[in-house]
């Protein structure tokens, strides 16, 4: 962001600092946005009486999600809304609103209502015993299939095995989050997000918060499995190398076997026995060839994501912000010839921040 951007937006958080934001990625929603409004407003008025904030992300949604959401910034100065200019994905918006957001405490949700908004009280009671971070943990996960509750459960225990970090089990974003925990997150550049794995990397005080996460209270998933396996490989390569790893040791594994072979080969030879015909050595073939496909796929997921990183875009483009705080909305907030003048001097990241 350019830095007489920068300055708007301290001086916009300053008069509009708060204890708490909510904060809510929104992609095609229009079934559940009155209903998410209505109890995540009841739950705000009851914990923080009347110093928080609403912030939904709308994610490139096409049914009608902005305009409901544009609606109710006009009428309740709680609520602010911001236009990404297209759909980014779960992640990136969901960056977007932790960027912009005020509060002292920052709660993440989900729109679908799946992750129960009441739950603020007790995670905020939590809180108050010292911890930094209160992550949802599932206990039980309504209204989704046993495979993407067991490809989720594998997922999370493989990766915990293959990182440093103390990966949180079956947990999703839903997490209460302070102030002090959301500036280390927000200061972490990379393009490829994986939210929840980014907070356990910050580490500080940390606990779980056991909960049965609900069915959807409208429409439909928007994470089919295309986008889970993606998402997948983006925390795979974000906090581990071990893929890499195992690419040198599938070659050393191959490497060994071909050497017994040859050894076999020789004596063969040597011993005057027939050699086995050419189909032995086509499946040979054929199955190395393979592997140097799948360590090739290995090495340019990595180095694909180094090249994305290098170009330093944006995370990110707004397309408008709806706040009844006339400070704050319809900003200008993409100048993109001062970001680049600012890149060159390293005086701020290419992250998009407002």
């Amino acid at each position: 962001m350019g830095a007489g951007l920068l300055a708007h937006t301290e001086k916009i958080a300053a008069r509009r600092a708060v204890a708490l934001s909510v904060v809510v990625p929104c992609y095609n929603e229009i079934g559940g946005v009155a209903e998410l409004y209505r109890r995540v407003t009841a739950v705000c008025r009851e914990q923080a009486g009347h110093s928080y904030e609403i912030v939904l992300v709308i994610d490139g949604a096409t049914d009608g999600t902005r305009e409901a959401i544009f609606e109710l910034a006009k009428k309740d100065s709680h609520v602010v809304g911001i236009d990404l200019a297209r759909n980014y994905g779960h992640q990136i918006a969901l960056s977007a609103g932790l960027e912009f957001c005020c509060g002292e405490r920052i709660l993440i949700l989900d729109a679908d209502l799946q992750d129960p908004p009441e739950l603020l009280k007790a995670m905020m009671a939590k809180m108050d015993e010292g911890f930094d971070v209160v992550y949802g943990q599932r206990l039980k996960r309504q209204g989704e299939g046993w495979f993407k509750r067991a490809t989720a459960a594998l997922f999370y225990r493989l990766l915990r095995k293959m990182v440093d970090v103390d990966m949180a089990l079956d947990s999703g974003d839903f997490r209460l989050m302070n102030r002090r925990a959301l500036d280390h997150l927000n200061a972490m550049p990379e393009r490829y997000r994986f939210i929840r794995g980014m907070v356990s990397w910050i580490g500080l005080k940390q606990v779980a918060f056991a909960y049965e996460r609900h069915q959807r209270f409208a429409g439909t998933t928007h994470y089919p499995l295309k986008k889970m396996v993606l998402l997948a490989m983006d925390a795979m390569t974000s906090f581990s190398i071990v893929p890499l790893r195992f690419a040198s040791h599938l070659g050393m594994i191959f490497g060994f076997l071909g050497l017994a072979a040859l050894g076999y080969t020789l004596f063969s030879w040597v011993a005057g026995s027939v050699l086995p015909g050419w189909t032995s050595l086509a499946a040979i073939v054929l199955i190395l060839g393979s592997v140097q496909l799948l360590v090739l796929g290995i090495f340019g997921e990595y180095l694909g994501r180094m090249y994305m990183e290098t170009k330093r875009r944006p995370l990110y483009l707004i397309n408008e912000i709806a706040a009844h705080d006339p400070a704050a909305g319809k900003l200008p907030v993409h100048r993109l010839q001062e970001m680049a003048e600012e890149l060159t001097k390293g005086a701020v990241r290419a992250s998009g921040r407002i």
